[in-house]
């Protein structure tokens, strides 16, 4: 498989870029309170990156996915620590403004501390890797049948794991622990959700891969050493 070029591979990847990217930023701009639920503006999109990686796993198998983690992984490295260095720059008068105002405005929505850095970077990795595993155990196990149980299942321990390594690190002690747990209860909820109600168009993107790549890939014999990159 490894020499084999594939129509929509590069596309997904895209996507998926962009939905962890955009997300990130969203979420250190806004903390949003609807009803009873409190969570960063981020996790509006950030569940299809999930959703991205069961597609990416179930059609093209884990060693395709796991080399798209770690793509994820420097391209969210790269933009923090460039927002953090844009952030350090001296800044032209003008631009400064009255009191301060461009710096203070940057740092709010831009302006990622070390703790939202390593909470992000730290959160993607153990969740995704954690959800391609077992979507890719899950596929062997149930000899492909029952879609649906291991996108599912699989969202339920890798978003739980994302969301309470991203919120522990990232924001604990700055807040009441109430706010604290409904953040990540509100943010597993939402995840979880998205998951769920997405899941007849995760059916279709699925079949449709794998009819037009011709592949549908069992990580029978895989190595599933998450620091492998190479296939």
């Amino acid at each position: 498989m490894q020499n084999r070029s594939f129509r929509f591979l590069d596309v997904l990847i895209g996507f998926f870029v962009a939905v962890l990217l955009i997300s990130n930023i969203a979420s250190s701009a806004k903390i949003v309170h609807v009803g009873p639920f409190v969570y960063d503006a981020g996790t509006l999109l950030f569940p299809l990156s999930y959703i991205f990686g069961d597609v990416l796993t179930e059609v093209y198998g884990y060693s395709v996915s796991r080399r798209v983690i770690w793509i994820g992984f420097a391209t969210l490295l790269l933009m923090s620590v460039l927002l953090v260095i844009v952030g350090g720059l001296p800044a032209d008068a003008d631009w400064l403004g009255a009191n301060n105002f461009g710096q203070e405005a940057y740092n709010k929505i831009l302006g990622l501390t070390s703790r939202i850095v390593a909470g992000s970077l730290a959160a993607f990795w153990v969740g995704s890797f954690a959800n391609d595993f077992i979507m890719a155990r899950l596929k062997v196990i149930t000899k492909g049948k029952w879609l649906w149980v291991r996108t599912i299942g699989s969202t339920l321990i890798g978003e739980g794991v994302d969301t309470l390594v991203f919120v522990l690190i990232a924001f604990a002690g700055t807040m009441p622990n109430n706010v604290l747990w409904s953040i990540v209860w509100s943010n597993y909820v939402f995840k979880v959700g998205v998951e769920v109600l997405f899941t007849p168009l995760t059916y279709a993107i699925v079949n449709k891969l794998k009819r037009v790549e011709q592949i549908d890939y069992y990580d029978r014999d895989t190595d599933f050493n998450p620091f492998k990159v190479t296939a």
